[in-house]
């Protein structure tokens, strides 16, 4: 078993995560390795701003390092709230705010197709940086569903489902997730990595 950092201050990210790698790593936030402050996400797309993350938090620890970038992407707003999805009603990352605006953007759209897109960014031991992503395709609901995840989870619903995935427990919604897809392929990387 080894630690590896997770670059978030997301505690929701990291008990998901955490889930996904099981017993093979331990996840370790910046918090607990005494980091203090706001980690900078700064770029104009999902893949720039996980690099961004996970070089910041490396920079500081020089051990290996990941972070992740997540947004939705609804197609009848051309792709918004995407990169912004965290601040789309304003820099206090307000999830109800964020909810409120997005279905208020949707009332009067007929086409509800979106899809969630995570990209995780690794720099290991030898400052090699690597890229995974992971996407999910569904729908946004007329009105929120569901009281587990976070973020948009309580007005997405995946492909194939009748239900949001707040509606899910952790273990469903990983099987099927944008960063449960993404995890799973940085894990195969990880485990090809040690043998």
């Amino acid at each position: 078993m080894s630690n590896i950092i997770f670059a978030t201050q997301n505690r929701h990210k990291i008990s998901e995560v955490q889930s996904i790698l099981g017993e093979r790593h331990t996840i370790v936030s910046p918090e607990q390795l005494g980091f203090v402050g706001e980690i900078p996400e700064e770029e104009l797309t999902l893949e720039g701003n996980a690099l961004q993350k996970a070089r910041f938090i490396h920079s500081m620890f020089n051990l290996p390092c990941f972070a992740d970038d997540t947004g939705l992407e609804v197609k009848a707003l051309n792709g918004a709230p995407g990169v912004y999805s965290a601040r789309y009603a304003g820099e206090g990352k307000n999830s109800e705010d964020n909810i409120a605006k997005l279905l208020g953007e949707l009332l009067d759209k007929d086409n509800r197709e979106a899809r969630f897109r995570c990209v995780i960014a690794y720099i290991d031991g030898s400052v090699t940086e690597h890229l995974f992503e992971g996407i999910v395709n569904g729908k946004i609901l007329f009105e929120k569903q569901g009281d587990e995840g976070f973020g948009y989870d309580s007005v997405f619903s995946p492909e194939g489902f009748e239900i949001s995935f707040a509606q899910m427990s952790l273990i469903e919604k990983n099987l099927i997730s944008h960063r449960g897809r993404a995890v799973s392929k940085f894990v195969d990387y990880l485990m090809c990595e040690l043998n």
